[in-house]
């Protein structure tokens, strides 16, 4: 735990953790907020690997009772997603982010602040204020493609983005799928899901079973995707649209705010944007 070099952000690391948090207001709101950041941030990664072979199990028609604080947000997030394939695991980035945020604006007077846990982020935003976050594409070409917008008026308070080139594996082909959600967690969860849903059966891409590339993944032999060739644009559409289809049914079911996704120099919108979740 330590302040960044440039003496605003402060910076939590344990294992695969890797978090930059910031917030906004009077200086000694500030150093409250981050003592009670790193003490909530000293107790995760020991929470969750007590209760980690529950929460690498599927979900199912029964509802896991995990005690911890955040395996019960990672459970809430993945709960109403249980009807497909997915374990609570889809949301622990997201979740952690979000116990963090609650931890560090618990009585405190913050204008705004953020945790962000390696691109999954939670979003604290005091009246009149807003978050924006750059959306990059392509991994492979970094750059700034578009800005996404949250304000204090608009429902979404968490962001996240998945694919196949992330630290998780995944079942589908997307470059990145970026969802704005009402928390961090959920944006996590749906994130993952959508991603998974951008696939097409072609032979530019391979796939190999997920224990295969990690001996402890919770996906087991499921398919994940290794490699992706160029795609013609009917595959590259198709899968999009496949995966638009999935985010368009978590936005009618209430679950997100809005979603982008980015294939191979293409991309799909959901629309409406939320009003205070606006592309720009």
């Amino acid at each position: 735990m330590a302040m960044l070099p440039d003496g605003r952000r402060l910076h939590l690391q344990h294992g695969p953790i890797d978090i930059v948090a910031e917030a906004f207001g009077e200086e000694a709101e500030v150093r409250a907020a981050y003592r009670q950041a790193g003490a909530c941030f000293a107790t995760i990664l020991d929470g969750l690997v007590a209760e980690l072979a529950l929460l690498r199990r599927p979900l199912g028609e029964t509802r896991p009772a995990p005690k911890g604080p955040v395996a019960r947000r990672m459970l809430a997030a993945c709960w109403p997603h249980r009807a497909q394939f997915i374990t609570p695991m889809a949301a622990v980035a997201g979740s952690v982010a979000d116990e963090v945020l609650a931890a560090m604006t618990a009585g405190r007077r913050l204008g705004r602040a953020y945790v962000n846990n390696g691109g999954d982020i939670a979003v604290h935003l005091g009246p009149g204020t807003s978050f924006v976050a750059g959306v990059v594409n392509d991994p492979d070409r970094p750059g700034l493609d578009e800005r996404i917008v949250l304000g204090a008026d608009g429902p979404a308070r968490g962001l996240a983005t998945s694919g196949r080139r992330g630290r998780s594996l995944s079942f589908g082909i997307a470059d990145a799928v970026t969802v704005l959600a009402g928390n961090a967690a959920a944006a996590d969860a749906a994130a993952t899901l959508i991603a998974n849903a951008v696939a097409v059966d072609h032979s530019a891409v391979e796939r190999a079973p997920a224990d295969a590339l990690r001996e402890e993944s919770d996906l087991g032999a499921r398919l994940v995707t290794v490699a992706v060739g160029p795609l013609p644009a009917d595959a590259r559409a198709a899968a999009l649209d496949a995966g638009n289809a999935e985010a368009q049914a978590m936005h009618r079911a209430g679950l997100i705010a809005s979603a982008r996704l980015a294939l191979q120099g293409e991309t799909r919108v959901l629309a409406p944007i939320e009003a205070g979740a606006v592309a720009a």
